[in-house]
Order: C-alpha cells, then structure tokens, then sequence
C-alpha cells in the first residue's frame, strides 16, 4: 500500500507547531497591502499576525486572493513524484477559488502520475473549523485509515464541524460587503456585537446580535451548549484576531463549565482576518446541527 499525505491550505488557521507534529502539507493564500504582496503562511515567516493586525488597526487595507493552479499543481507533482498519495482538504468552496484551484491541480497532475492519487475535499469550512478537520483527519490518518477510509470520513464528518464567531469592529464586515453601511455605523453606536456561523454550504451567514462583548461571548457558549456533540469529550478549536485575552477568556468558562477536555488557541491568519478585523472570535466544535 502507498504511503498518502494530508495537504491542506494556510485557512485551517493552524498553530505551525501543530501543523508540524501532524505532518502536514500546508500551501500559504496571499495577502496584499499597498504595493506589497506576502504569503499567509502558518509560521508567520512573511508577516508576524501581530503586525498585521497593528496595520488593519492604522487603517491600512488588505485584500486577499485564493492559492492558484500552479502552486497546488507543484505541490501535488512532489507528493506523487515521492510515490505518496494525496488527501487534500481544501478551504470551503463558498469563500474562496481555491477548492477549485485544488481540483484543477489534481486533475492536472493526476494525467502525469497515473500510478498516484489525489482526492480533493471542499471541507466547506474556514480556519479554526478547517483546523479541526484536518487535526480529526491526521488522527485517524495515524490510527491507521487508509486514503479511500480517509476521505470518507472527512466527507461525512464535515457537515458536524460548527463555526461560531463574533467581531468587534462593524466597519470590515461592512467593506466585505455582509452589512451595509447603515447597520455598521448603528451598531457601532450601540455597542451591538454580530454573531455569525457558517452554513451547510460554507456560506458565511449572520444569526443574531448581542449587546456588548462579553454578551457576545456568551453566545458563542450558549450555542456550544446547544447543538455540540457529547461536550465534555470534545477538544474545541478558538481562533482570535489578536485578541488572546478574549480567547483564553473563553477557554476558561468552557473550562470551568466542565464542557470541554481541551482548547486549541491560535490566532485567525491574516487572509480571514482581512474581511473580519481585529478583535474577531471564533469557536469551533462537532455538533448537530451545524
């Protein structure tokens, strides 16, 4: 039997220590402020996200763009050149051109290398709920799943992996276009917190509002409690726009709820960050409904 990878993108939002220890083959989107282009790679080695963050904050834009045919096609040639199949799991097709860059790659590659496979999966999620797959994967990938068992699994598992989030800042929703203007300036004036989920179909999509930061907080828990799977076994993903109080904060009441064995904190890359702002807040979990 021939050996596979997991190959993801820099969205799973991945700490790169972890990204390491699991083995993985991880290709960088793009970010572009000013005149400049860097790579959103797990390491920081372009960019620290601090420093990103400290430009959004001066009022500097940032606009992204998805990894291209050419990059996954590279990546893809070593692997199979190797004689190690693929499992790529790919950031969610309703945000982003890359599933299909992905795919375009592998079939590509695949005409090349016939004796290889590439499998690609539209995870329909984004960071920290993509880091959850793919860390769910690697361990059953290390439990001993072939590739074909692999992509089942990754197929029927993410349709559970939940996306809970909150913002702090109206105005970055408002630029990517998921608000107008209008609700951004009243609901800054209000102190008044989006929080938000991402659908079955990957989709970004607003649910409710809370008065405050604290109570948007809260509402992340409150739905962790509402719809996650057996929570007090479950090691939840928290992503933050470098907000590391607010995350650890948030660990802490699960935590001290006894709702969770364990959090993964890192920090949302800077190509997320880009359409969210600083300050943005994330939990992600297995539950029903998504």
């Amino acid at each position: 039997m021939r050996d596979f990878v997991l190959m993801t993108d820099s969205m799973c939002d991945l700490p790169s220590e972890l990204a390491d220890q699991l083995g993985l083959r991880v290709l960088p989107l793009s970010f572009h402020i000013g005149e400049r282009t860097y790579r959103n790679w797990l390491d920081e080695r372009d960019m620290r996200f601090a420093d990103f963050y400290d430009h959004l904050r001066a009022g500097e834009l940032s606009t992204t763009s998805a990894v291209n045919v050419g990059d996954f096609a590279d990546a893809m040639e070593k692997e199979l050149a190797a004689g190690r199949d693929i499992l790529c799991l790919s950031f969610s097709s309703g945000m982003s051109t890359t599933y299909q860059s992905a795919c375009i790659a592998a079939e590509q590659v695949g005409k090349e290398h016939p004796e290889g496979k590439i499998y690609v999966v539209d995870t329909l999620c984004a960071s920290g709920g993509q880091g959850l797959l793919v860390w769910l994967c690697a361990r059953e990938k290390a439990a001993g799943k072939s590739l074909e068992e692999l992509r089942d699994y990754a197929e029927q598992t993410k349709g559970r992996v939940c996306h809970w989030f909150t913002v702090d800042d109206l105005n970055h929703l408002k630029r990517g276009g998921r608000i107008n203007a209008a609700t951004a300036l009243l609901g800054t004036m209000l102190s008044v917190k989006p929080v938000l989920h991402v659908d079955d179909a990957g989709n970004l999509e607003s649910v409710s509002k809370a008065r405050g930061r604290r109570a948007a907080i809260n509402a992340l828990i409150d739905h962790y409690t509402a719809t996650a799977d057996k929570p007090e076994e479950q090691t939840v993903f928290i992503t933050h726009g470098d907000c590391r109080e607010d995350a650890d904060f948030l660990a802490g009441e699960l935590r001290r709820r006894n709702l969770i064995r364990d959090a993964v904190i890192s920090y949302v890359g800077p190509v997320i960050g880009s359409h969210t702002g600083p300050g943005v807040l994330t939990l992600f979990f297995l539950g029903e409904p998504r």
